[in-house]
């Protein structure tokens, strides 16, 4: 009988690793939370050797995400992820704002289950299993204790393990059910019942606190639980006899959700049982027996099926076009795992769904793929926010704050009205609408319409010298094709009037590059190549992004008729050690026109763009900068949205900004180097750092949002 307990749960595996070692037969296993984790997996026929594999090997954070990898989301989703920081999207539904039912819906950690139990997915009587089994969860409508003796494994396992306001209730059989601790976390009463003699028990719940650490919310709510969940155990506990053993793994100190050391949370649960090991030993059999034990659980775990048929769950029809036309090829043939985990990833991607599941059913002799697709329990409108924060501790500081609102599913292909508000040193109010052609073809048409005003600072070497506002009203059409999650290529054109204004400086001023008010007007035609494989925008550890365009404005108004423009960007990043992080970036532009409007002109300065200067201090028509950063990971954080890990770090810089492309030599570039801390947060990267310039200056800064 394996307890609850978040994290601490993992000291199952070293009990396990113990009994297989003394070549202790179980004959039945029941779990709740974490323990229904473990032992549904050795349920499913898997050895104690093999889960602790398992569990070493997973990336915590990942599984704890809902979304997939970053690299595997559409390219639209990795452009939202970049500009909006706040990975917490708010539903909007009538007039209502809608929270999700869960700071992690599980889709991640879902399809992992579903991975390791499929040689097992053909058996629904948990009895049947290679080691019958018992899960325990707890209905969130009746507060009624459910324990789950057959159906489908993996959402038996997911919802004993959804602690309510972290995983999202999971509806299985028209329940809708939550962690099983909170009515039974030590159920010792349904083990009893699976008809065993004699009961090992691994209790590793968590402990009522001592009154000096209950200081804050966080404490007090969590003792609360505890409380509550600690008088059933107790009555659980109390039923134990003589006969059976009671393994209580030394966690003092260890939260349910400290994920990082995997190994010493084994190493625990290994000591506790090896301290019971005379008592152990007396239910130990002879080598060929446990050998014939072993081999009768493994026998039971086949490869998968042919598939025969691919169907949607009641309650997922909207989704059958798109499910078929993924999955349809499917029919004939044998399931591949990561063939389906693919295609899976594909889907959920590109947004607007809570959950997409796959189990394995069998009809009439035939087996086939049953999808569950569930739409966002906050949408299909949502809203997502931004935040950037700077401060140079020389007396610039700067804010901007961004909300998006999405209309999701306009089209049946998967259309997308939306529309974003910023205010701070950029205010800007924008709409656009995405309209793929169809649901995979990758093409698609967006017209678009914005107006905007954003601060322009005219700089003499270090020294703020003006500073504009420029107006702009835009309006344009873009046509593109996204390619699979990894690029896109875009045309488009757009209309631009508006004006600058001098804010801060004297109008009379004769080195100020414009007059205090200047109209422009242009319409622009631009072609543009995005690639995009990046594992985490905020500090990459492997992947490459890289972008190219071509621009060409002819002006109606302002001191140039046309001109033509080239950018390129492009990001490598390279991790090994699973710590230490090296990411190689080099950025690029030129004005092909010789341009006398600064708007049209490339800015540098700044955190990790010459992090020796100030932000924006230098213009020109011509730019170019090569970084190299180093970065080590020297905290790993906990999982999901607890995922807050910290990194030490350096960068060395080299470019500059020049009148004339003949000016471009090694000798005119800055040489600048940084070193900083970065917190990787839900809510954005925080950084602290100091920059250097090889003519002398330096700089401090702290970052809340994107540098480069």
């Amino acid at each position: 009988m394996l307890s609850g307990g978040g994290a601490r749960g993992i000291a199952h595996i070293g009990v396990l690793r113990v009994l297989q070692k003394l070549r202790v037969p179980i004959d039945a296993i029941a779990g709740t939370s974490m323990g229904a984790v473990v032992g549904g997996l050795y349920a499913s026929g898997l050895t104690a050797k093999q889960i602790e594999a398992v569990v070493k090997s997973l990336n915590w954070q990942e599984a704890f995400r809902d979304q997939p990898p970053r690299q595997d989301l559409s390219l639209r989703r990795k452009e939202e992820d970049e500009n909006f920081l706040v990975h917490f999207p708010i539903g909007i539904k009538g007039w209502h704002l809608v929270l999700p039912q869960g700071l992690i819906e599980g889709q991640s950690l879902t399809e992992i289950l579903r991975r390791l139990t499929l040689p097992v997915a053909r058996i629904t009587n948990f009895n049947d299993l290679p080691t019958p089994f018992r899960a325990v969860a707890t209905d969130l409508q009746t507060g009624q204790k459910v324990v789950m003796d057959s159906g489908d494994l993996t959402s038996a396992m997911r919802a004993s393990m959804s602690a309510p306001g972290v995983f999202a209730p999971v509806p299985r059989n028209g329940r809708l059910l939550v962690d099983g601790g909170i009515t039974d976390n030590v159920p010792v009463d349904v083990a009893r019942e699976m008809g065993v003699n004699v009961l090992i028990v691994v209790d590793v719940s968590t402990r009522l606190e001592p009154r000096k650490k209950l200081q804050g919310v966080a404490s007090i709510s969590a003792q609360a639980l505890t409380i509550l969940m600690e008088g059933k155990s107790r009555q659980q506990l109390a039923s134990l006899t003589s006969r059976d053993v009671l393994i209580r793994p030394a966690l003092k100190g260890i939260s349910s959700f400290d994920f990082g050391d995997v190994n010493h949370l084994i190493a625990i649960g290994e000591a506790a049982a090896w301290k019971m090991r005379k008592r152990l030993s007396a239910f130990s059999v002879s080598p060929a027996q446990y050998r014939r034990y072993a081999q009768r659980r493994a026998s039971l775990r086949r490869p998968p099926p042919r598939i025969e048929f691919v169907q949607v769950q009641t309650g997922s029809k909207q989704y059958s076009a798109p499910v078929e036309k993924l999955f349809g090829d499917m029919v004939g043939k044998r399931l591949n795992p990561n063939a389906i985990a693919r295609r899976i990833t594909t889907l959920y991607g590109q947004g607007g769904l809570d959950t997409l599941d796959y189990r394995v059913e069998r009809r009439n002799g035939r087996y086939g793929l049953l999808i569950d697709a569930r739409g966002a329990s906050i949408g299909p409108n949502y809203m997502r926010f931004g935040l950037s924060l700077r401060d140079d501790f020389s007396g610039d500081a700067t804010y901007e704050a961004a909300a998006r609102y999405v209309m999701s599913e306009i089209t049946r292909p998967g259309g997308e009205w939306v529309t974003d508000a910023e205010i701070g040193q950029t205010s800007r109010l924008a709409t656009e609408v995405y309209l793929p052609f169809s649901k995979f073809s990758g093409w698609f048409v967006m017209p678009r319409v914005s107006v905007e005003a954003s601060d322009l600072p005219y700089f003499i070497g270090q020294s703020m010298r003006a500073v504009y506002r420029a107006h702009a009203f835009r309006y344009g059409l873009d046509l593109g094709k996204q390619f699979s999650d990894w690029g896109e290529v875009r045309a488009g054109a757009y209309r631009e009037e508006g004006h600058t204004q001098l804010t801060v400086g004297d109008p009379s001023d004769p080195l100020l590059p414009f007059p205090a008010r200047q109209p422009f007007g242009s319409v622009t035609y631009f072609l543009r190549f995005s690639y995009d494989t990046l594992d985490n925008i905020n500090f990459p550890h492997s992947g490459e992004q890289a972008s190219l365009q071509w621009s060409s404005a002819h002006q109606a108004l302002g001191p140039q008729s046309s001109y033509n423009r080239v950018t390129f960007n492009f990001l490598a990043a390279h991790t090994w050690h699973d710590r230490n992080t090296v990411a190689f970036s080099v950025s690029g532009g030129s004005l092909l026109d010789r341009a006398t409007d600064l708007r049209m002109e490339f800015p540098l300065g700044g955190f990790l763009n010459l992090s020796g200067l100030k932000q924006y201090s230098l213009y020109g028509p011509h730019y170019g900068i090569a970084r190299l950063l180093l970065y080590r990971k020297i905290d790993r954080g906990g999982p999901g949205y607890f995922d807050m890990p910290v990194y030490l770090g350096m960068s060395l810089e080299a470019g500059n900004v020049w009148r004339n492309m003949s000016d471009i030599r090694w000798n005119t570039m800055h040489k600048d180097a940084s070193v900083f801390f970065g917190l990787d947060t839900f809510l954005g990267p925080i950084y602290f750092g100091s920059g250097f310039d090889d003519h002398g200056q330096q700089t401090f800064y702290l970052f809340l949002g994107r540098t480069f």
